[in-house]
């Protein structure tokens, strides 16, 4: 066993293969989004997820004073849109996004994509933990997913 830093935390979680999500808010006619793989299931009765952000994310205002969101489970064919939400200030020229019923922006073509009401925000440590019950969702079983591990896509 090793002794346990950032360093180290951060290279054995590395290990773990993780799905890419891109989380979006809009808010004031403005969209803001970023890459997440750190999501997963919370309840099925009520249906309900949660990501977590760094509370030092360059839009964490944004994500917290939201309502409603989208949550994009990306395919293997959108790397790109992972690398370009992972930024401080993402492009978002070449995304056509789609409205949602509940005023969300969903990001096209992906594996699947889940509308969601954010219900309740946890801190812990230097992330915010977000949780979300789902309203609607969509999924692509023709599409495979981008997956992430050792610190590459694949």
């Amino acid at each position: 066993m090793k002794k346990v830093n950032t360093n180290n935390f951060k290279k054995t979680l590395s290990k773990f293969s993780t799905g890419i999500t891109v989380v979006c808010v809009k808010n004031n006619n403005s969209i803001y989004g970023k890459t997440v793989n750190s999501f997963n299931s919370l309840s099925l009765s009520p249906p309900m997820v949660l990501f977590s952000l760094g509370h030092y994310s360059s839009s964490i205002k944004k994500f917290s004073k939201t309502k409603f969101l989208s949550i994009n489970i990306l395919s293997s064919k959108q790397k790109k849109i992972s690398e370009n939400f992972a930024l401080t200030d993402p492009n978002l020229e070449d995304i056509k996004f789609i409205e949602g019923k509940n005023k969300t922006v969903i990001i096209p073509n992906c594996i699947a994509n889940l509308e969601c009401e954010l219900i309740e925000k946890i801190k812990r440590g230097d992330h915010i933990i977000f949780i979300c019950k789902i309203l609607e969702l969509q999924s692509n079983d023709k599409l495979k997913p981008l997956v992430y591990f050792n610190s590459k896509y694949f």
